[in-house]
C-alpha cells in the first residue's frame, strides 16, 4: 500500500525569497517599460514582500507580459581588461570562485549592509525602498570573474564600494534619480573581477565609490596593530 500523499495545489505552496525576488524584478521592468506607474509599483512591491504563498504572488504580475529571456552572459576572453593569467602576487585568483554568501538584500524603511569577508554571487539583487543599503566589496570574494549587482532604489539610496583595480560597468537607469560613479577605479588589474551595476532608481540614487581596503596600522610606540578608521 502506497503512503504517498497527493501534492498540495501550487497556489497553496509557500513562496520562497527567490520567488518574491523574481516578482519584484518583473515589476521593476514593468515600471521601466511604462506598464506601471509609481503608485501601482509601490503597492505591488509591498504586496510582493509580504506575500506568503504563490496564490498571493500570482496576481501581482498576471496582467503583465512575460519577461524576455535574458541573454547568456559572455565568458571572459583575452583582450583589454581581461588577462589570460593573473599577475604573480595579485591575490585575485584566490578570491574568485565558490558559492555566494547571499543573493539578496532588502531595506524597506530600514537599512542593510554587506561588508567584510563575504562572497558576491554571480547576481546580487539589492532593493532600498525608503531606506538605504551599503555593499562593500573591498574584502569580498567573488563567485565568478564577472558579477552583476542589480539595484532598485525607490526614495532611498544604495552605496557600492569597490577596491582600486576592479573593473566597474554602470548600466543603471535613473528617473528623477541617478547612478553616480564619480570615482575612477583605475586600470583593471590582471585577474581582477568585473562588476556590472544595473537597475532602476526613482527619487533615489546608487553611488559607486572606490576606496583602498583597510590595512592594519602599527602605532609609533610599537604597540599592537590597529585598524584604519
Amino acid at each position: 500500500m502506497s503512503d504517498e500523499r497527493p501534492e498540495k495545489p501550487l497556489p497553496e505552496l509557500r513562496a520562497s525569497d527567490a520567488d518574491r525576488d523574481r516578482v519584484v524584478e518583473r515589476l521593476r521592468d514593468a515600471v521601466a517599460e511604462g506598464r506601471l506607474d509609481m503608485e501601482e509599483f509601490e503597492e505591488r512591491l509591498e504586496a510582493a514582500y509580504t506575500s506568503r504563498t504563490y496564490a498571493e504572488l500570482e496576481p501581482l504580475t498576471k496582467d503583465l507580459p512575460a519577461a524576455p529571456m535574458p541573454m547568456p552572459m559572455p565568458m571572459p576572453v583575452s583582450g583589454p581588461g581581461y588577462a589570460s593569467a593573473p599577475a604573480a602576487g595579485s591575490g585575485w585568483p584566490a578570491r574568485i570562485g565558490g558559492t555566494g554568501t547571499s543573493a539578496t538584500a532588502v531595506a524597506v524603511m530600514s537599512g542593510f549592509q554587506r561588508k567584510g569577508r563575504w562572497t558576491v554571487p554571480a547576481r546580487f539583487d539589492a532593493v532600498a525602498f525608503w531606506g538605504g543599503g551599503e555593499l562593500d566589496l573591498r574584502e569580498a570574494d567573488f563567485a565568478q570573474r564577472e558579477v552583476v549587482i542589480n539595484c532598485v532604489a525607490i526614495m532611498g539610496g544604495i552605496q557600492i564600494t569597490v577596491p582600486p583595480g576592479v573593473e566597474v560597468d554602470v548600466r543603471g537607469f535613473g528617473l528623477m534619480g541617478a547612478f553616480d560613479q564619480s570615482d575612477s577605479p583605475g586600470p583593471p588589474e590582471p585577474g581582477a573581477p568585473r562588476v556590472v551595476v544595473t537597475g532602476f532608481a526613482f527619487w533615489g540614487g546608487v553611488e559607486i565609490k572606490v576606496k583602498h581596503p583597510k590595512q592594519p596600522v602599527r602605532p609609533v610606540d610599537g604597540g599592537p596593530p590597529r585598524k584604519e578608521l
